[in-house]
């Protein structure tokens, strides 16, 4: 191997050492080694794509400014993964070069928090005030009050936002934890790929890892014996050190079919607490929360027959005041009882009426302007990422689909890119009042479609 791209690749270490932890950098550096250095680019070997996806995720800065330092300005980089089969044969895999940027800041651990669902925001009613309260609890004294939370609560009432609040507040009372929010599906999906890589060590100790560990829909792993297995010696671990853990299901943990009884006896160790679908008074206040932060302006007239018509789930409400929004910016029209009944009556149908991945991808990119065959190809134009992405988001938001599903639909993506995109996506729709009215657009158009 090249003598002299070793030295520059140790100057490398030298650097990345000083910046980060010493367990960070055990476990995802030390093993690291340089191949090539070629056309300004730097080709490292990653033993897993957990590897890599991890230091994209989270290293990608401190990466490229150290490369911009040792190796010069504008340096690109590049990863092989070494995957190793059943024949103990390896090949090589080059995805696409790393984002190496001269914007460069100091990397933090990746949390995957939701930030727009905080406490401040999360309208407190009868039918989730419990829940509430030992939450705040939880977030004041981590791994000491109700460890583990278990809330539960059918589909679109507000778990997913009170768990993120939760992380949000531990992150800004206590700095120091390593908060880490994730499906239970992208997590089965990390430790299948940890088990494909043979790397399931470095899943193992990533995860054990973490401070506060909050776990979305647990009953997606049902019946899953091995990934089950993995979860219950990352849980004990974890509890048996203090760690908080929490967790979100569909169902109480006595309901959970095709769970561990092992696992069950646990998740009924701390408190369980239930969200019941909002009363009419709670939608009413929801829907005047959502109304208030998007700066719009609606009748009492049409709060109350909004909140007496849709009374499913908060998910629902606010789908019903985004389309609402969307048909005033479009047809210049007041936001009227008419135009409620009009908007809750195709609401309804649209519910009923079956959306494909195709229709998405077709109408994003129609909307754009892109030709639908360059989302496949390797196209870094910012109107074809922004396609992707939006027809990623969207795929998540409307379709039961998984990640890894929605990725190889949209591009050939890895489930890593889907949720990245998602994320982006939802930022972007929070600090751009114009791609907000953009995205508004689109939705409104598969709803009307």
């Amino acid at each position: 191997m090249n003598s002299h791209l070793l030295a520059k690749w140790d100057r490398c270490l030298e650097i990345i050492r000083d910046n980060v932890s010493a367990e960070i950098f055990t476990t995802w550096f030390a093993d690291i080694t340089p191949l090539k250095y070629e056309a300004d680019t730097l080709t490292i070997q990653v033993k897993s794509s957990f590897v890599c996806e991890f230091l994209e995720e989270n290293c990608i800065d401190l990466l490229c400014r150290t490369l911009f330092k040792v190796f010069g300005e504008g340096t690109k980089l590049m990863y092989s993964i070494v995957v190793v089969n059943d024949d103990d044969t390896t090949v090589e895999v080059e995805p696409e070069v790393g984002a190496c940027t001269n914007e460069v800041t100091t990397p933090e651990f990746d949390s995957m928090l939701i930030n727009r669902y905080t406490f401040d925001n999360f309208v407190e009613g009868v039918s989730n005030r419990l829940s509430r309260s030992v939450a705040v609890s939880v977030a004041d004294k981590p791994g000491r009050a109700f460890n583990p939370l278990f809330i539960h609560g059918a589909s679109g009432v507000g778990k997913t936002h009170l768990i993120n609040a939760i992380g949000c507040k531990i992150k800004e009372l206590h700095p120091e934890l390593r908060v880490l929010y994730v499906s239970a599906h992208l997590f089965q999906v990390q430790f299948t790929d940890s088990i494909m890589q043979k790397n399931f060590n470095d899943f193992m100790r990533f995860y054990q890892s973490i401070d506060v560990l909050i776990i979305d829909d647990i009953q997606e792993i049902a019946g899953m014996q091995k990934t089950q297995n993995a979860f219950f010696h990352i849980f004990n671990h974890l509890h048996l050190n203090g760690k908080q853990l929490i967790m979100t299901s569909d169902r109480s943990p006595v309901e959970l079919k095709g769970m561990e009884e092992r696992l069950i006896t646990r998740f009924k160790w701390g408190m369980s607490a239930e969200i019941e679908k909002p009363d009419l008074e709670l939608r009413k206040n929801i829907l005047r929360s959502k109304i208030h932060r998007d700066g719009l302006n609606f009748s009492e007239e049409v709060i109350s027959y909004i909140a007496e018509h849709v009374n499913a789930s908060v998910r629902d409400l606010e789908g019903i005041v985004v389309s609402l929004m969307a048909h005033s910016t479009i047809t210049n029209a007041d936001i009227d009882i008419e135009l409620a009944r009009k908007i809750v009556s195709g609401f309804s149908n649209f519910e009923k009426r079956p959306i494909t991945i195709d229709e998405i991808i077709n109408k994003v990119a129609d909307y754009y302007g892109v030709e639908v065959g360059s989302i496949n190809t390797r196209s870094r134009k910012r109107e074809v990422v922004l396609v992707r992405q939006v027809a990623m988001y969207l795929a998540k938001k409307y379709l039961d689909m998984s990640t890894v599903k929605i990725g190889r639909y949209v591009g050939d993506r890895d489930h890593a890119t889907v949720v990245h995109a998602c994320k982006t996506i939802t930022n972007l729709s929070e600090t751009d009042k114009q791609f907000r009215n953009e995205l508004n657009e689109i939705e409104l158009s598969l709803q009307s479609a």
